[in-house]
């Protein structure tokens, strides 16, 4: 009698608490490794925006900031090592910490198809293991990379050129002969206005927001490999969350991954805007052009199997376009 008399107590007591602890609202320290309200962090602001809505009172997203909280390149350390729950950034900037992540620039099928066919699960694997994340969306896609210059070239030869770049560029720059020199994005406009740089590689948006088309006089079509921001999420506290709580993520991380189409806009109107600026088009058309891009991806894909030899062959299977 006794016995189940406190069986009932305790049942009763932890029915009486199970509300108040579900009702506790988890705060998320959120951090994006580009400036506020740029290109790059804007898909990710609306994802917040999304989470705390739907929400309120359950989970909640604190938005610390972009590079003036913290610099880029420390982001991926940062959330494996719990400093942040949550956050914006693109696998260029975390290869120290888990050098498959340079793949997600060579995606040449939709993430739709990646979470069909096992890559999106073989990469989630590989995140957990390395960087202690869990990988929620892929907010840009369909956002090809290119070569801005100061001084024009008429093929692919890039030798005695000085290149500003990040790991993305860094194969296929060094293949094609340049001079490379990474650096992060706050510091591109002062590398081009000393003459530090003849150019840089970056994505075909983006370049209004930081100011860089007043120090930047070509481009270099046709473009290559397709940028990669996403969102991750700390695995221990993903682990941690209620399964209304994931749920709230992943309804608003669908919905982001799912709006790709934004981006192929926005595409478009940042060309346009380029050449309002003055920016001219280097166009390296019919069998150059097409050299240009194939190098590119040889030399992508030949540094990630190097970085990664046991999972780079791996992931070709999954990303590359069937032959």
């Amino acid at each position: 009698m006794r016995a189940s008399l406190a069986s009932l107590i305790i049942a009763a007591t932890a029915a009486g608490l199970a509300p108040g602890a579900q009702a506790q609202e988890v705060v998320l320290r959120g951090v994006s490794s580009f400036a506020e309200n740029s290109f790059y962090s804007r898909r990710f602001e609306k994802f917040i925006e999304r989470v705390n809505n739907e929400g309120k009172g359950v989970l909640r997203i604190q938005y610390i900031g972009g590079p003036k909280a913290m610099p880029p390149f420390e982001v991926g350390n940062a959330l494996k090592n719990g400093v942040v729950d949550i956050a914006n950034v693109t696998g260029a900037f975390y290869t120290n910490v888990m050098p498959e992540a340079d793949a997600w620039k060579l995606t040449e099928r939709p993430m739709a198809e990646l979470r069909r066919n096992g890559g999106f699960d073989y990469m989630q694997k590989l995140y957990a293991e390395k960087m202690n994340a869990h990988f929620l969306a892929r907010t840009v896609d369909n956002n090809p990379f290119h070569l801005y210059l100061n001084k024009p070239i008429t093929g692919a030869d890039l030798s005695g050129l000085k290149l500003r770049i990040t790991p993305v560029y860094r194969d296929f720059f060094q293949a094609q002969g340049a001079t490379v020199i990474q650096t992060a994005p706050g510091e591109v406009y002062t590398a081009l206005e000393r003459g530090v740089v003849d150019g840089y590689g970056w994505p075909i948006t983006g370049i209004l927001d930081l100011g860089w088309h007043e120090k930047t006089k070509f481009r270099v079509d046709p473009g290559f490999y397709s940028a990669e921001v996403s969102i991750l999420v700390n695995k221990r506290k993903w682990d941690g969350l209620t399964p209304e709580q994931r749920a709230i993520l992943i309804k608003a991380g669908e919905e982001i991954e799912a709006a790709h189409a934004e981006v192929v806009k926005e595409n478009d109107e940042e060309a346009a805007k380029q050449k309002n600026a003055g920016i001219q088009v280097i166009n390296l058309a019919g069998s150059t052009g097409e050299e240009w891009r194939k190098k590119a991806y040889e030399a992508g894909w030949a540094g990630v199997v190097k970085q990664s030899p046991e999972h780079g062959p791996k992931l070709k299977e999954f990303f590359a376009k069937p032959q």
